[in-house]
């Protein structure tokens, strides 16, 4: 359960070794939060994860301009895996114009995805993605939420690639936006049918012949979200709160 004497504190994602005694340098602009935003000084703590150590108390040795040094004490979690990892849930999504996208990854992560896949379709706008950004930005949710885990981000790759090398023994529910798919709430009650990833379209949604090669594949599942048009960032959001609610991690209390 939530220690509350714990979840005031500044949590910090770190790309290190995470143990006892063992002293962690982190980021300029960790320290430039710390130091400036949060105005913490040496002696107070912080909680520290990695993904894979678990999350651990430290307390800052170290405090300035250049960064900031903390030293672990204790493991207040040992490491798991996100609540939702009975079907693992991945979330593809076409890029948006720059700021929905950085919500689109923001909300992966609070959700509780396990991996994000930009996808790009006949009707993306967006030409690319900022890999650096999204990941900061999951990071940042990641830490906020009290995730033990970030996302994994995928490299981006066009629709026909992403399904060419689609893995055995996962579903691929794709948002129909014709309204041909299966409501998404009914498929989740019912699930027990192995790892999943949510697919959701670009603005303008699926062209036809892209629709066509989606329905074709025997992995591929069309579902529904109701009767109206969402934007896509809110079509993820969507998709994604319905999915852990009745088939994932919804239920559970924070950090529970």
């Amino acid at each position: 359960m939530t220690d509350p004497a714990l979840s005031s504190r500044p949590r910090l994602f770190v790309a290190t070794t995470l143990a006892a005694a063992q002293a962690v340098a982190l980021a300029p602009e960790q320290g430039h939060y710390l130091g400036t935003v949060m105005r913490m000084q040496p002696g107070e703590t912080v909680l520290l994860f990695n993904g894979a150590d678990g999350e651990w108390l430290a307390r800052i040795e170290r405090i300035g301009r250049a960064g900031a040094v903390a030293v672990p004490e204790r493991q207040t979690r040992p490491q798991a895996a996100e609540p939702a990892a009975r079907f693992d849930p991945w979330l593809l999504a076409a890029p948006l114009k720059r700021d929905r996208t950085d919500l689109v990854a923001e909300k992966v992560a609070e959700l509780g995805a396990t991996r994000f896949q930009p996808v790009f379709t006949r009707r993306t706008v967006a030409s690319r993605v900022n890999a650096d950004r999204l990941t900061a930005r999951m990071i940042e949710a990641a830490e906020q939420c009290e995730r033990l885990t970030v996302p994994v981000l995928a490299e981006p790759a066009r629709l026909e690639a992403v399904l060419a090398a689609w893995p055995d023994g996962r579903t691929l529910l794709f948002l129909d936006e014709t309204g041909g798919g299966t409501p998404l709430a009914e498929v989740a009650a019912g699930w027990d049918h192995g790892p999943v990833a949510l697919l959701i379209g670009p603005e303008g949604g699926f062209a036809p012949e892209e629709r066509a090669a989606l329905v074709a594949r025997p992995f591929v599942r069309p579902v529904g979200v109701g009767p109206r048009i969402l934007r896509a960032e809110t079509a993820t959001i969507a998709a994604l709160s319905l999915w852990q609610a009745l088939a994932g991690d919804g239920a559970r209390p924070p950090r529970g």
